[in-house]
């Protein structure tokens, strides 16, 4: 006994130590090189620097929402689908939307998809010199991503999701603990309480949000601060990783007021998308109208987005060229666990690059930069 509370105490002394000597810049996030190639408002577009040759001609934008933050796909060197990518050889952009505050809070859905998306999807095409880019949605944004896809379908050349509700309601038809608890619980508050909620804040703190996704697992959340930590404090490399996670989760934005009473009352209370009746722009938004291939990935462990939410796609899209990649773990697992991060970038890069044909070309007539080999970066026209 005395000797198992000696070593306790030693653990203890060690990582009262590290955490001592660590600095902001030893637990840095998204660090992949990047240029920042187009802004408006607080919105900005970068483009990845290549980390080889490019073996993708149409370019891939990722889309996060705005609920979190894109740099959960660029944790860590070694934890990162933004790498993974770039070494396969596809041209990456990312979409950041910035820190929403009261000025913005009459921003809506409609803004960010027929206005900022829109304008970072022209402005990636015109850098690359093609007529129809790749779309990456994540999450909420996800929908964004699907939504543009619906209402924009000759500007798109695929489409891939990540953990996308696209049916909200559907965890009512899967009997799995724990999962969808976030809809039954979204579904549960009176529209009278969102706009008041809405009212008090202008915005929709990050911290509520935050507070939220905490209460889903509230015995996992009040363990990782003590038992957790305690068990890898002494280990510099998986404290690090800790410390990284704990960092994205804790950088939450708020989210604009407006756009968040068509989150939560239009999608999430009334089940708008799948029912064809959401309408953005004066434009209803007709998944039937997606007739680019898709790629829907989602996690099979997912207590937030619960896989069924996400696989109500496939019944309603207009295309024949559908698939589905149901990858192990939950809702961040699928970024950063170890399994996934080997079968992820492989399977979006390899779906990218078999759909990869200009739009000006006759089909089925392959293009140059496919038939000749890998391109470097700055061989493709701007």
């Amino acid at each position: 006994m005395m000797a198992a509370t000696a070593r306790m105490n030693g653990k203890m002394l060690s990582g009262a130590s590290r955490l001592g000597r660590l600095r902001d810049s030893d637990v840095e996030i998204a660090t992949t090189p990047k240029d920042l190639v187009w802004s408006q408002d607080k919105v900005t577009l970068h483009r990845y620097r290549p980390l080889a040759g490019q073996k993708v001609r149409i370019p891939l934008l990722v889309t996060y929402g705005l609920i979190g933050r894109w740099t959960m796909t660029d944790l860590q060197d070694d934890r990162s689908l933004v790498r993974n990518l770039l070494h396969l050889g596809v041209d990456l952009y990312v979409v950041d939307w910035g820190n929403p505050s009261r000025a913005d809070r009459y921003l809506t859905m409609d803004d960010y998809i027929c206005g900022y998306l829109d304008r970072c999807i022209e402005e990636v095409a015109r850098l690359s010199g093609v007529e129809r880019v790749n779309l990456f949605g994540l999450c909420e944004g996800g929908v964004f991503t699907t939504c543009y896809a619906a209402l924009e379908p000759e500007r798109v050349n695929t489409m891939t999701l990540a953990i996308t509700p696209i049916d909200f309601h559907a965890d009512t038809r899967q009997d799995r603990l724990g999962h969808g608890l976030i809809n039954v619980w979204t579904r549960s508050l009176p529209a009278q309480d969102v706009e008041r909620l809405i009212e008090a804040h202008g915005n929709v703190p990050g911290r509520f949000f935050g507070a939220m996704f905490n209460q889903l697992t509230p015995m996992r959340t009040a363990l990782k601060y003590n038992l957790d930590m305690l068990d890898i404090v002494d280990d510099d490399k998986r404290l690090l990783n800790w410390l990284r996670m704990e960092k994205w989760i804790a950088d939450r934005p708020d989210h604009p007021g407006e756009a968040a009473r068509q989150w939560l009352i239009e999608l999430y209370q009334q089940n708008k998308l799948i029912r064809n009746e959401l309408e953005l722009d004066g434009r209803r938004v007709e998944l039937g109208r997606i007739t680019m291939p898709v790629l829907n990935v989602f996690g099979s462990d997912d207590h937030i987005i619960p896989a069924e939410t996400s696989r109500a796609l496939g019944r309603e899209v207009g295309t024949d060229e559908y698939e589905e990649l149901a990858l192990p773990g939950g809702h961040v697992g699928i970024f950063v666990g170890g399994r996934s991060q080997r079968l992820f970038a492989p399977a979006l890069a390899d779906f990218v690059m078999r759909h990869d044909r200009d739009p000006a070309r006759r089909d089925g007539e392959m293009d140059p930069a496919r038939r000749d080999g890998a391109t470097e970066h700055g061989a493709i026209p701007t």
